[in-house]
């Protein structure tokens, strides 16, 4: 393994690389020595996922290159057929995390994930109802520019059978680089403005037009929650835009949250998604982005370039339940 006096097995550099790709180094060999008797110290974790780690991202750019050596939406012999039948969904976001002689750089974050039916209560009426939900999640994470990660995006749905789903949806906050991503490699989707993200921006408004915190603000946005799940943001900015006029020193805030419902209002047709089965919350990226952030944002955590990448790697690998599959090829490069 090239450590000098050292000759750990595969099975303990496995869980050295594993582990680390779920929590900080320290704590990994804590674990490991704690139950499997193994004494390793962190600098050695450390050593180990630089080397492996690269190994996960060689093969992650290998995919990648793959994937897309031909345009989005030509056909591809031979595929994976995973998504044959099923209803598919992309959902992306972001989070920050500290890169040494860079400052807070933002990871982007996306999931590939089946469309299924579940039952919730509804909130309103207390009836159970059918909505659809996201299963079988992967993720893909990225330091760096959407262009180059909406190519890891389409190389994982690919992977999972983007191409043989019989219905396919984009969701996101609303970020314009999201709907360039989806324009390129899944132009063919449904596009929706995550309804949770929609919601902040309505209570935004509410606070601007009818005060922070208060009766009046919580009753407008009631009635103009209705309204936004109904399908009728353009309505919403409308008003926003009209009040703007009569509000010169709220226009500008006005104004940009009016923009947001104008610019999105297609992609806000909640109740027409939710009763035709689609997820209209991005919930599943979200906690990804947890997810990574809680082994990336620690206290004091700071982090070179190429060491957040090999690690994002790892990460993604464990969180998409590939580790294991992945590992031999890993592991046997040279």
């Amino acid at each position: 393994m090239g450590l000098k006096d050292r000759h750990w097995s595969e099975g303990v550099v496995r869980e050295v690389v594993r582990l680390s790709g779920m929590m900080p180094y320290a704590q990994a060999v804590e674990i490991l020595e704690r139950l499997g008797q193994v004494e390793i110290s962190a600098s050695t974790a450390w050593r180990l996922v630089q080397r492996y780690g690269e190994g996960f991202r060689q093969r992650e750019e290998a995919e990648r290159k793959v994937a897309n050596a031909l345009p989005s939406g030509v056909e591809r012999a031979g595929g994976s057929g995973q998504g044959k039948g099923k209803r598919m969904g992309a959902a992306m976001d972001g989070g920050m995390v500290h890169i040494r002689g860079e400052g807070w750089k933002e990871v982007k974050v996306g999931s590939i994930f089946e469309v299924a039916p579940r039952v919730i209560v509804d909130r309103e009426t207390g009836e159970r109802v059918q909505v659809g939900g996201a299963v079988e999640q992967s993720y893909v994470a990225h330091l760096g520019g959407w262009e180059r990660f909406g190519e890891k995006m389409w190389a994982e749905a690919q992977r999972r059978g983007w191409e043989e789903s019989v219905e396919t949806e984009v969701l996101g906050d609303g970020a314009p680089w999201i709907w360039n991503l989806a324009a390129k490699h899944f132009y063919d989707s449904y596009q929706v403005v995550d309804w949770y993200h929609a919601k902040e921006h309505l209570a935004q408004a509410a606070q601007l037009l009818e005060g922070e915190g208060t009766d009046r603000a919580r009753r407008w946005l009631k009635r103009k929650e209705t309204v936004l799940f109904q399908g009728h943001a353009l309505q919403i900015a409308q008003e926003l835009e009209a009040a703007g006029e009569r509000r010169p020193r709220q226009a500008e805030e006005l104004q940009r949250e009016a923009g947001y419902f104008r610019k999105n209002h297609r992609r806000m047709n909640y109740m027409e998604m939710r009763e035709e089965g689609w997820a209209i919350g991005s919930g599943m990226v979200e906690s990804g982005v947890k997810q990574f952030k809680a082994r990336f944002s620690g206290p004091g955590m700071r982090w070179s370039r190429a060491g957040a990448e090999r690690l994002l790697s790892v990460r993604a690998a464990v969180m998409s339940h590939r580790f294991d599959h992945l590992w031999p090829q890993v592991y046997s490069l040279p």
